[in-house]
């Protein structure tokens, strides 16, 4: 089931949440929706599950107008970020509790809901759970649950508000993992909210970038992270230095920005930095370093530039790092690879 998002907008009050965004999700896709808060991602998300009504704008499931349709007549699955579950109800009530509720004509008979609902618990992995209450599991079991409930009624669109965001780090990780493999299985359109970069990138077929309620970028997470659309995009998907300098003759120059055209914004991440115990080329800038951080795979660095000051962050590999043997008070030279610019004047 394909979602088309035309030109929609939505406000509240003098407040405007969405302001004229239009996207496709394709048929069997995980797609992120992925911005800070008040960026307007989850608006967007409560607009296509017909929560919310747009301002101005059309809504498409498969080619066909939804935009005005109650949102149960649109089919969706939607799992809250603090699960919603009914606290009085068994964990197999409240997966089954979509398929209770419908009218009598279409309600299925009670052996095929029990048995629609012990194949829920099988695919979430907690077959054994169903008589338990939701106060009787963990946080991540409790999550597994809302999702068996959404996938309960057949949703022809499945959608999640920050579903992780309650959870620690490492459940989340796990959880991640274990919703692509879902997802690959079952092949249901989905979307999902998060401010987590992270978890974005690693989950998601393609990622859309939302800032004050437009579409800042969007693509697959390689597409996004590798070649950001504006500084924005750049700052928000993980850790930046930004040097600056100036344009001539269509070359930059961060060393010395008294002359060129125009003044520019370099900017490259801490693991595209090469570090040199000497100067290795006309490029490379001295920096005194000024703390090593050692811990895990990947070695930190900070430095300050020896020209004109300011701090450089380095990541370095293990064996790189045990290559230099760089400690506290040297003094190395740096040279910038992958790096990106944009005016200085810049505005997102």
């Amino acid at each position: 089931m394909s979602i088309e998002i035309r030109d929609v907008s939505k406000s509240f009050g003098a407040f405007k949440a969405v302001d004229g965004v239009s996207l496709g999700v394709p048929t069997g896709r995980l797609v992120a929706l992925l911005g800070p808060s008040g960026s307007g991602k989850t608006t967007l998300l409560r607009v296509i599950a017909g929560l919310e009504s747009p301002d101005s704008g059309v809504v498409c499931f498969h080619g066909e107008n939804v935009t005005c349709r109650d949102p149960r007549e649109r089919r969706i699955g939607f799992v809250f970020q603090h699960y919603a579950l009914f606290r009085h109800m068994t964990v197999f009530e409240n997966v089954a509790f979509g398929l209770t509720v419908r009218p009598r004509a279409i309600r299925p008979p009670r052996p095929e809901i029990e048995k629609k609902v012990l194949g829920l618990l099988k695919l979430v992995q907690l077959e054994w759970a169903g008589d338990r209450f939701p106060s009787q599991l963990s946080g991540g079991q409790r999550q597994r649950i809302a999702l068996a409930r959404a996938l309960a009624v057949e949703p022809r669109v499945l959608l999640l508000d920050e579903p992780f965001g309650a959870l620690d780090a490492q459940v989340r990780k796990e959880l991640r993992r274990w919703l692509r493999r879902l997802h690959d299985e079952l092949n249901v359109t989905t979307v999902f909210v998060t401010h987590d970069q992270e978890e974005a990138l690693e989950l998601a077929d393609r990622v859309v970038v939302m800032n004050r309620g437009r579409i800042e970028q969007q693509g697959t997470p390689m597409e996004v992270y590798d070649s950001p659309a504006n500084p924005f995009v750049y700052r928000f998907l993980g850790h930046v230095n930004v040097f600056h300098g100036r344009v001539r003759e269509g070359m930059v120059t961060i060393a010395d920005d008294q002359f060129g055209d125009r003044r520019a914004a370099v900017y490259v991440r801490p693991h595209e930095i090469d570090v040199e115990r000497s100067r290795n080329g006309n490029g490379a800038l001295e920096a005194l370093v000024k703390h090593v951080s050692l811990a895990g795979p990947v070695v930190k660095i900070e430095m300050e530039r020896t020209d004109r000051g300011g701090n450089v962050e380095v990541d370095l590999t293990r064996a790189r790092f045990d290559e230099l043997q760089i400690k506290t008070g040297d003094r190395v030279f740096f040279a910038l690879r992958n790096m990106q610019v944009f005016p200085e004047d810049y505005v997102i």
